[in-house]
């Protein structure tokens, strides 16, 4: 339990830890990362070190941590979006764009590698290409809604309406009340001029959410 504490506590700034949990928190914080430690020969441990290390905003002990977790198993997933992800961060998108590119060749159908590329090939104005990667994610992993979703909002950014809303309803057939991919394909259709598939949508949103006032009001604008 006080392992945990430690790994939940570890992004509250010390100045913020009542001053008689410090030296609690340092003690278990301490035996966090000796336990993870103890198991260094497995990914997982290093990539939980890692993710303690960073959320204590410490960035290089973090990227070593995951670096050390991708030379134990290059094709370990959470290591490298989690360390794409710090990239991210630092401004480093082009090294994220290498590692994704790394474990993925080490494990092509990794869905969550496909998608995190997706996402640095749009920060790095690489639409094209990060489409191709956000479809593939969405292809190899339709019960993940969130790679559907974001596949889909990409499409209709490219100006590819009809197949942004062709993809959300296929993610439709599978999270049918779902809030984010009804509220997408209402706001495509209407985008669209299609007020009677939006009109659908909203009425199937307003279901999920009947005290919605906007809902409420957007409907009877769809009717008139």
């Amino acid at each position: 339990m006080r392992i945990r504490a430690a790994e939940l506590l570890a992004a509250v700034p010390p100045s913020r830890r009542p001053a008689a949990d410090r030296d609690k928190f340092t003690r278990a914080a301490a035996e966090f990362v000796a336990a993870q430690k103890l198991n260094a020969d497995r990914p997982d441990s290093r990539t939980a070190l890692g993710n303690f290390f960073l959320r204590q905003a410490n960035p290089g002990a973090a990227e070593a941590e995951y670096r050390a977790a991708l030379r134990l198993d290059p094709s370990f997933a959470a290591a490298a979006v989690n360390l794409s992800d710090l990239y991210r961060q630092l401004g480093r998108d082009s090294d994220g764009e290498k590692i994704l590119r790394e474990a993925l060749a080490a494990s092509a159908q990794d869905a969550a590698l496909h998608h995190a590329l997706g996402l640095t090939l749009v920060r790095l104005k690489r639409s094209e290409q990060a489409l191709d990667e956000l479809r593939r994610a969405a292809s190899l992993d339709p019960d993940q809604m969130r790679y559907a979703y974001v596949y889909a909002v990409g499409l209709n950014g490219m100006g590819r309406r009809d197949d942004a809303l062709s993809v959300l309803n296929q993610s439709l057939r599978r999270h049918p009340n779902n809030p984010e991919l009804l509220l997408a394909a209402l706001n495509f259709s209407r985008e669209k001029g299609d007020s009677e598939a939006a009109l659908g949508y909203a009425e199937r949103l307003a279901l999920l959410r009947p005290e919605d006032p906007h809902l409420t009001n957007l409907i009877k604008e769809l009717k008139r």
